[in-house]
């Protein structure tokens, strides 16, 4: 039969090395239709015949036989007198079981060899690692660790809320609405850690338990989504609706931070009741939410915790072993906490539950690390008393509730101003101190020092302006820390000083003048616009003007227009008084 029907070697050229003119001629093997050629193989004799045309059966049998080999296509005669022999490949070689031949040199044995025992060690490797992957994947993979103590001890109903008797109470707003079924969309406005979020999702679980009616509850936060966002949570409400007939409650935290065309996205679905909305925020509604969006929804406000309920909180953390402190580890361990320590940090969270229970849980693992260090057996139950040299540590320094661009920015200023009009120059410096320590700009309160001096001490002492000035230079020359003393220096010279708000009053009173006057406002009299040229004194302009310096009686001049005459914005005879 002809073999080279389906299996042919062609004799190639291989340059070795091209600058020394090294050329090498090799093998090729050439399949071309192997498989029509393996389908209609007839031999070999039987009693044994492949039927059917068996590709694997012929291709096994063909390789394990010794005896029948096939005949190989004659070798080219190589073109070149000075080229090197054909090297035999190897591949070919264990196919057709037959070895070089004995002329082969040495170095392309070695070449040869080198080639399979290379091959050999990659798939030795290739085992290996295959090997380890097995063995690493049926490990048991390490449990994640449980989420922060403030996420686990979040309020599940509604009477597990602390702080907020004013929306909670049995005759409140939301108490009402949560037991006749029927929640109205609301703005939870107030500082961090007070109950906004924990509000929000109990209020669904309140109603769900009350059985008078059933919602469904999506939280999203303005600082990851969008309107795309807004809207999917939107269809899929519309499409609850119609299938289990249960409303959706679309809870935003941060909704501050959607701008104005954003908020104005939730106007017809909180219009047409799709959604029950429920937004949180740290700032100011006034100014940060849009007036269409508060119409539509109540605006309830979150007062920051006082210190007793920051300790009911951490006595609940404590008591609970399935979802409190004990949760926070692994191994055996049961909690103490000193009531030195509860009061301490009940005292510097500033009312924010959330870094209360943060700090106590990171004070409670230090806490942990110490007395496992002292036990040795491991399988006992560890006490570990939590005492407030770790509480400090884990504290580090007193929260200070304070954001440069927020609430309570304007809060404190305005209370600093108010103590400096009150002459209360302790009350004045408390509140620079606040500011100071919440990581206010120096040179902000000093401008707002300058105006101060103006405003409220002006023609009393003129002395105060020149005071404001030089603060702000030097805080601006010096910064902060240093600057600190110039500004409570400054602040109580302000404080102490007479007041007065004649300059000030004046000055609201023209500028009311100038917008409220009827028609076009009158122009300047002839006799006070100034002449430079011969063409506008010939226009009339400084005629019959009479010079004070040479004229002390010149009292029956008049300054303003003539329909003003008879005003009077009281600031002359005020700085009569001031000079007397």
């Amino acid at each position: 039969m002809d073999f080279t029907r389906g299996i042919s070697l062609q004799f190639d050229k291989y340059n070795v090395n091209r600058a020394k003119g090294q050329t090498i001629w090799r093998w090729r093997l050439k399949l071309s239709s192997l498989s029509a050629w393996v389908s209609q193989l007839t031999w070999p004799p039987k009693p044994w015949r492949p039927r059917g045309g068996n590709l694997l059966k012929a291709t096994d049998w063909l390789l394990n036989q010794n005896n029948h080999q096939p005949p190989i296509a004659q070798t080219p005669t190589a073109p070149s007198s000075n080229s090197s022999p054909p090297v035999v490949q190897p591949k070919i070689n264990r196919f057709f079981h037959f070895h070089p031949k004995k002329d082969q040199t040495h170095e392309e044995s070695e070449e040869i060899e080198g080639h399979e025992q290379s091959h050999s060690l990659v798939h030795l490797r290739k085992r290996q690692k295959l090997a380890e992957n097995q063995e690493n994947n049926q490990k048991p993979s390490p449990e994640p660790p449980p989420p922060p103590l403030a996420e686990r001890m979040r309020p599940r109903v509604l009477d597990e809320v602390v702080g907020q008797d004013h929306l909670l109470a049995r005759d409140a707003l939301l108490r009402s609405a949560i037991g006749c079924g029927r929640l109205p969309s609301v703005i939870l406005w107030g500082p961090p850690g007070t109950g906004k979020t924990s509000i929000a999702k109990a209020i669904v679980s309140s109603c769900g338990g009350c059985g008078s009616s059933s919602y469904r509850f999506v939280s999203l936060s303005a600082v990851t989504c969008g309107v795309k966002d807004v809207r999917e949570a939107v269809e899929e409400a519309r499409k609850s609706k119609l299938k289990t007939s249960k409303s959706t409650v679309l809870f935003l935290d941060e909704v501050h931070r959607f701008n104005k065309a954003q908020q104005d996205s939730f106007l017809p679905v909180i219009e047409d009741g799709s959604i029950v909305f429920i937004g949180a925020t740290t700032e100011n509604p006034s100014f940060h939410l849009i007036t269409p969006l508060l119409s539509r929804c109540r605006v309830l406000t979150l007062n920051p915790l006082k210190p007793h309920h920051i300790t009911m909180l951490v006595k609940r953390a404590v008591f609970y072993e399935d979802r409190g402190l004990a949760a926070s580890l692994k191994r055996l361990v049961k909690f103490e906490v000193n009531d030195d320590a509860i009061e301490f940090l009940s005292l510097h969270c500033d009312g924010d539950a959330r870094v209360a229970l943060n700090a106590l849980e990171i004070a409670a693992t230090t806490a942990s690390a110490r007395a496992k260090e002292l036990n040795t057996d491991e399988d006992s139950r560890v006490l570990v008393v939590v005492s407030v040299d770790e509480v400090k540590e884990a504290l580090q320094c007193k929260h200070l509730a304070y954001d440069r661009a927020g609430e309570e920015h304007y809060n404190l200023i305005s209370a600093l101003h108010k103590s400096m009009r009150g002459s209360d120059a302790d009350a004045a410096i408390y509140w620079l101190a606040r500011m100071v320590e919440g990581g206010e700009e120096p040179l902000y309160i000093a401008r707002r020092l300058i105006r101060f001096a103006s405003e409220d001490v002006g023609l009393a002492d003129p002395q105060a302006l020149t005071q404001a000035v030089s603060c702000y230079q030097a805080c601006h020359f010096i910064g902060m820390p240093e600057c600190n003393v110039i500004l409570a220096q400054c602040v109580a010279y302000l404080a102490l000083a007479p007041k007065s708000i004649a300059v000030y009053r004046a000055m609201g009173s023209a500028q009311k003048v100038v917008k409220e006057s009827i028609g076009q406002n009158e122009g300047v009299p002839l006799h006070l616009r100034n002449a430079p040229t011969k063409l506008m004194k010939d226009l009339g302009y400084g005629k019959e003007y009479i010079y004070p310096p040479d004229n002390p009686d010149s009292s029956s001049q008049t300054y303003l227009p003539p329909s003003l005459q008879v005003t009077n914005f009281s600031i002359g005879r005020r700085l009569e008084g001031f000079l007397q």
